[in-house]
């Protein structure tokens, strides 16, 4: 049951009056989706140029393949904006597809071999080179397939009035910011511990294309022609045949403290591989990859939950960080829920909220490198077998049944539920923990479940998500966004392109002396 850090703060909290801090949460979303055309295969057209700049738009972009999108929501204290806001930047950039759709799933459409798949392309300025060749060497690294995977990422961070009250209820002497620091990585560390319940709650990628796995081969088994899947899967996209990179396992980067974990991607982005040596940076003037070290940038190390800084000189992230501090922690386990137009159920943050809030408040020892494993391997059997019945967890390695693990993990965030709806007003986040609660003994209420069965009935993983794909890019179509919004987003594209245009046109140094700048 649940360990407090320091004499209990939940009581503290929970007052009416107290929890009103806690309104000061700001939260956002960052949402992926390819678009594919009128058959359902990946887009080869460039970004749409009505949506603007992806190199300079505020919250239209691509993330890696030129065909993924992203859309990302600025950060907000009102728990309804990010997916209000969400909604409308789909139908805007519906509305500008000509014929394409939006798709619906986190595992992709039927695509080719690496050289079908074309990388994003921001420009002819250093800036846009940078992300490019920094893609470029994703797809060497790593295979292009696993930059058409997409997920939603959730920004979180606690208002700055919170700090100090809990730094006084906990009677700790630090410096505010070194405060700050150890308690979000000591929630970052109970995530890693915890984190799995997200995937068998939320995970929603349990099938694929056979397509994706391009000849290799995997412990999956057909489900209909075409795809494959894990009977009880809940979520490919966080297996290893997904968005992992196992090259990395080596790396052993620390969220003990904020120094380890500064120190330790600092390390990365210098230490040079033989394998990566071997692929070779340039080739002639043309740029393979970055560097040939073990992380290219810090944004290279893949993990369920990250510390972010925003630099205030377009510093490199862990530069910021170690400068400055923790500024939010990024969420990266949701899958998109192909049901649901923007991918994104109302549910899902008020989950996180709670779950993040209990993180934040437990007790949170040092992870030891056999926890770390143990923690790895839950978070395998999770996405692997999730809805398995009788699936056993590891717990200071003695197995445990998950279903009782998750009803424990549901009663510890349930003061937290309390605590935030005493913030708010309402029951929105006791009903939501009530409503998912459910899913731990029901796993056929799983998204994963309902895709599966949807998956089948359709005959096929690729024939239900096109057919998700069209209903929701049509139905995103026909919402007419009110005419202020409507302008504001178009000129919002029209800023971002102008502003690149202001980029491309400005002198450039040499763009080997622009690496060599960032790693300095």
């Amino acid at each position: 049951m649940l360990k407090f850090t320091c004499c209990n703060p939940i009581r503290q909290f929970s007052d009416p009056a107290q929890a009103q801090v806690l309104r000061g949460i700001q939260r956002g979303f960052e949402r992926e989706c390819l678009r594919v055309d009128r058959v359902g295969q990946l887009a080869h057209t460039p970004h749409p140029k009505a949506l603007g700049s992806k190199l300079t738009h505020p919250w239209i972009t691509t993330d890696y393949a030129e065909a993924l999108l992203e859309f990302i929501t600025p950060p907000s204290t009102d728990p309804a904006y990010p997916l209000a806001f969400l909604t409308d930047i789909h139908r805007f950039s519906a509305q500008q597809l000509g014929g394409e759709f939006l798709w619906a799933g986190s595992m992709p459409c039927k695509i080719g071999t690496d050289a079908d798949i074309a990388i994003a392309n921001y420009g002819p300025s250093n800036t846009a080179r940078f992300k490019e060749v920094y893609r470029e060497g994703l797809g060497l690294r790593y295979g292009r397939a696993m930059q058409t995977i997409a997920g939603a990422h959730y920004n979180w961070s606690l208002p700055e009035a919170f700090w100090p009250l809990l730094r006084d209820i906990c009677e700790s002497q630090e410096d505010l910011q070194d405060f700050i620091n150890r308690r979000y990585f000591g929630l970052i560390r109970n995530f890693l511990r915890y984190g799995w319940l997200v995937p068998y709650l939320f995970g929603a990628s349990p099938a694929l294309c056979q397509s994706f796995l391009q000849g290799h081969p995997s412990d999956l088994t057909e489900l209909a022609p075409g795809t494959l899947h894990g009977p009880y899967a809940t979520s490919l996209r966080m297996s290893d045949l997904g968005y992992q990179n196992h090259a990395q396992d080596k790396l052993a980067i620390s969220f003990n403290t904020q120094t380890e974990y500064t120190q330790a991607l600092e390390a990365a982005i210098r230490t040079h591989d033989p394998y990566y040596f071997e692929l070779g940076v340039r080739d002639g003037d043309h740029w393979k990859q970055l560097s040939d070290c073990l992380l290219q940038t810090e944004s290279e190390f893949y993990a369920p939950m990250r510390p972010k800084r925003v630099g205030q000189k377009g510093e490199r992230p862990a530069l910021a960080l170690q400068r400055y501090g923790v500024q939010y922690v990024e969420m990266r386990l949701f899958d998109l829920n192909p049901f649901i137009d923007i991918g994104i159920a109302p549910e899902q943050s008020l989950f996180a909220d709670a779950l993040l809030l209990m993180c934040l408040f437990r007790d949170s020892p040092p992870i030891t490198s056999r926890e770390q494993g143990e923690n790895d391997e839950n978070k395998h059997r999770v996405v692997t077998r999730g809805r398995q019945p009788d699936l056993q967890l590891l717990v200071h390695n003695r197995e445990q049944p998950l279903r009782a693990l998750a009803h424990e993990l549901f009663d510890d965030m349930a003061p937290f539920a309390d605590m935030l709806d005493a913030a708010y007003g309402g029951q929105n986040y006791q009903l939501a923990l009530l409503n998912l609660r459910q899913r731990i003994d029901q796993p056929e209420l799983t998204p994963s479940a309902q895709v599966l069965e949807a998956a089948r009935k359709h005959q096929g993983y690729f024939n239900f998500a096109f057919e998700m794909s069209k209903t929701h890019t049509q139905s995103l179509q026909a919402a007419a966004l009110a005419p202020e919004l409507e302008s504001r987003l178009r000129q919002a594209a029209e800023a971002s392109l102008a502003a690149q245009a202001q980029l491309d046109a400005a002198p450039q140094v040499p763009f080997e002396d622009f690496v060599a700048a960032y790693y300095a």
